[in-house]
């Protein structure tokens, strides 16, 4: 009997229209959700034996920190405008002030100015000048550990602005829709004569994860064809959702899948599309210590909707209960060794 191999790319494609991504950005989508599978067949086409890789590594389970600051650009249509100051007495002094926008195919901010308002005066007074855009996550302050304050994602982009032609510019039919959607008060203003659509060319990105953790720059290009999360926002709910009424199912997952014990605390403190964070209190060999790990606990398949990553989730809890209760079904390997699990960080606090 003949057996030959056959491998080939399984490769999951999304679209979201609500992110509008950029064909670049769907890519990214595609590059990232493609797994490989090898396949060996007989003579007569029937699988004799089937292999697929998953990958362990933190790059392949966590977003990128492009991903990261795409979305947190893409989630918040408003932010701070900083320009520089034309006016008596603080010339050159930065100027902020609160703008909405939304974002073209290429991930430029698009903004919709009124001709007297401060920053549009400082702007046209200094066309070759640069402002940043100063945009953060908003955090919902409640008692289940979701992050407000310092302690969310933001992300800076530098660069120049310029006043949009609308005889030539051929994505500005898409710019109006996409701004009275985001915004409802455009329709109102966006034909009167003192109002017009300016463009930002970033030509710097700088993003910050949280109070105290990674910063760092990212290259225009990067940030370019960077996919944002398409769970971004329900995000926080999900997040608040596990902590309030699964912490049974956490501390079963921290006991018997990330191999914790002397459990004093657990909480999830993050969640996106390729999976999710969970933190970790327990006590210590000594008196009074207690010492803090953070995991990453990825998906094992594309997640593309909200109801994908309550499948996905629950998944994880089912296979630590299975675990648990002593549960075998047989197969190799113990129950729940295929979740890719990776520890992320380790403090120990006394």
């Amino acid at each position: 009997m003949e057996i030959s191999k056959l491998v080939f790319s399984l490769t999951l494609l999304t679209s979201v229209c609500a992110f509008s991504p950029s064909t670049s950005s769907s890519d990214t989508l595609s590059q990232r959700y493609s797994t490989k599978v090898e396949v060996i067949v007989d003579d007569t086409n029937k699988v004799v034996e089937s292999e697929k890789w998953r990958s362990n590594k933190l790059e392949d389970i966590r977003l990128s920190v492009e991903e990261k600051a795409k979305t947190v650009v893409t989630v918040c249509n408003s932010g701070t405008l900083c320009t520089k100051s034309n006016h008596d007495g603080i010339e050159g002094a930065p100027f902020g002030s609160f703008v909405d926008y939304v974002l073209d195919d290429d991930g430029n901010p698009v903004l919709l100015m009124n001709d007297m308002s401060m920053h549009t005066i400082n702007i046209n007074s200094d066309a070759d000048g640069l402002v940043t855009l100063f945009a953060q996550l908003s955090g919902k302050k409640t008692g289940d550990g979701l992050n407000k304050g310092q302690d969310v994602s933001r992300c800076s982009i530098t660069g120049k602005v310029e006043k949009i032609d609308l005889a030539t510019a051929e994505d500005i039919d898409i710019l109006r829709m996409r701004y009275s959607i985001a915004h409802a008060y455009a329709d109102q203003v966006m034909d009167s004569p003192r109002f017009a659509f300016y463009r930002m060319k970033p030509e710097k990105v700088y993003f910050v994860g949280g109070f105290g953790v990674l910063a760092k720059w990212v290259t225009v290009d990067q940030y370019k064809h960077a996919a944002p999360d398409i769970l971004a926002m329900e995000a926080g709910d999900i997040v608040s959702k596990l902590n309030r009424e699964h912490m049974d199912d956490l501390q079963l997952t921290a006991t018997h899948l990330l191999g914790c014990t002397k459990i004093e605390k657990i909480r999830v403190t993050n969640f996106d599309r390729l999976g999710f964070d969970v933190r970790v209190t327990t006590r210590g060999k000594r008196k009074n210590k207690l010492i803090t790990d953070e995991f990453r606990i990825g998906f094992r398949i594309p997640v593309i909707s909200v109801e994908d990553a309550k499948s996905e989730v629950l998944k994880v809890f089912q296979e630590a209960w299975e675990r648990a209760n002593g549960y075998d079904w047989g197969e190799e390997g113990n129950t729940g060794d295929d979740i890719p699990i990776v520890k992320i960080a380790a403090d120990s606090l006394d």
